[in-house]
């Protein structure tokens, strides 16, 4: 690049890096303040909770970068034009490629980047997440329940202990209601924690068990020296995981594997447009940096025409994006709607380039249909007053 790319690269992609480092920090806070539950009702470390909001950064990188660049090249081309730079410019005879090249090495970067963290870093990112969340859940008695409370979990347990001794509990109450109108009540006077081949057992000891049978009011009660429970059987995601459309792997979206996989059968769908949303991903930030220098790319004297262009092109990204949202919602429902995924910022990127680069021509083409359109309704506007 020569030396007045360089200087304008320079100035977008600090306005980028600045955009994007605020704009994560921001969202990035509110939804920490969502997790601190984590902390103060789980009993987890703070290592912990950094780390189950620190996974969530790449989702966020994907969606806030195409907006943080979007930003950068408004604010950088406001700033050239403020400067008198960009009339300098255009007076000397630049032509508007050689302006666009430093915005689309920007977006190139962008892109790549949106790119890798869409296809590898984020369904990784998910992956683990969901493992975390899946063993805090799972060794409830550890990392949920508190000495003499009584703690009711999501799936239907209630878990109490009088007081801790060193690693065992004393006084131990445990109802388990997961199935309708069926209650089970373990009652021990000691109790401990154990892992066994990767598994987490509560070893009961000196207690009973009071079944309560369905449909009736007959109860039974066994007593035991000694009982074992599985937790991970008490949690509600217990056994396989079953990952969503969001936490799978690209290879996973593209070969699905087993058909009997619930996903698979029955929300084929979602796992479509999952994957059309991933591969379509890199487009959105260059259509996004493209509306934004055909907006403002043209050297403007006064600043109402300038607010005016620049209104423009944040309504056009506004519109961009909820028709991406609607042609991901017919994905959902109809293979053809992946059409609409790829065609929509290809046919902006291309009405942006037009614009650009033959911006004359399309001035002249919307003026001649204003004046068309003008000549033919108003000679009509009398007779439809009249009807």
């Amino acid at each position: 690049m020569s030396l007045l790319e360089r200087y304008i690269f320079r100035i977008a992609f600090g306005g980028f890096l600045t955009c994007l480092a605020a704009l994560t920090a921001v969202i990035w806070i509110t939804q920490a303040l969502r997790e601190l539950d984590l902390v103060t009702g789980k009993g987890q470390t703070l290592a912990m909770f950094l780390v189950v909001t620190g996974l969530s950064l790449p989702a966020l990188v994907t969606v806030i970068a195409p907006v943080a660049l979007f930003i950068a090249v408004i604010y950088t081309l406001n700033k050239i034009n403020g400067d008198s730079e960009l009339i300098v410019m255009s007076a000397a005879g630049a032509a508007p490629q050689r302006l666009l090249k430093p915005f689309l090495v920007l977006a190139g970067f962008v892109s790549i980047t949106v790119a890798l963290m869409v296809l590898y870093v984020m369904p990784a990112s998910f992956q683990e997440l969901r493992h975390l969340i899946t063993k805090v859940r799972a060794d409830f008695v550890a990392n949920i329940v508190k000495e003499g409370q009584f703690s009711s979990l999501d799936n239907g347990i209630t878990f109490h202990y009088r007081e801790r001794s060193g690693d065992a509990l004393l006084g131990i109450f445990m109802q388990d209601r997961r199935e309708q109108d069926r209650a089970i009540v373990y009652l021990a006077e000691r109790g401990q924690t154990v892992e066994f081949n990767g598994q987490s057992y509560m070893v009961l000891e000196k207690g009973s068990v009071h079944r309560q049978m369905p449909n009736t009011r007959d109860s039974s009660i066994v007593g035991f020296e000694r009982y074992a429970i599985d937790l991970s059987a008490l949690s509600r995601e217990a056994g396989d995981i079953v990952y969503k459309p969001r936490e799978r792997s690209t290879t996973q979206l593209l070969l699905p594997g087993d058909p009997e996989d619930f996903i698979v059968r029955f929300q084929s769908g979602r796992l479509r447009a999952e994957l059309h949303e991933r591969l379509s991903s890199w487009l959105y930030p260059i259509a996004m940096m493209l509306i934004a220098f055909a907006a403002l790319g043209e050297a403007r004297t006064t600043r109402q025409g300038r607010g005016t262009a620049a209104g423009v092109a944040v309504a056009a990204v506004v519109a961009l994006r909820i028709a991406a949202f609607a042609a991901l919602s017919l994905t959902v429902r109809s293979p053809w709607g992946a059409v609409a995924v790829y065609a929509l910022p290809l046919t902006v990127i291309a009405a942006c380039l037009a614009i650009i680069f033959q911006g004359a021509r399309v001035k002249a083409f919307g003026a001649r249909l204003t004046r068309w359109g003008g000549a033919t309704l108003l000679p009509r506007l009398p007779l439809l007053g009249r009807a």
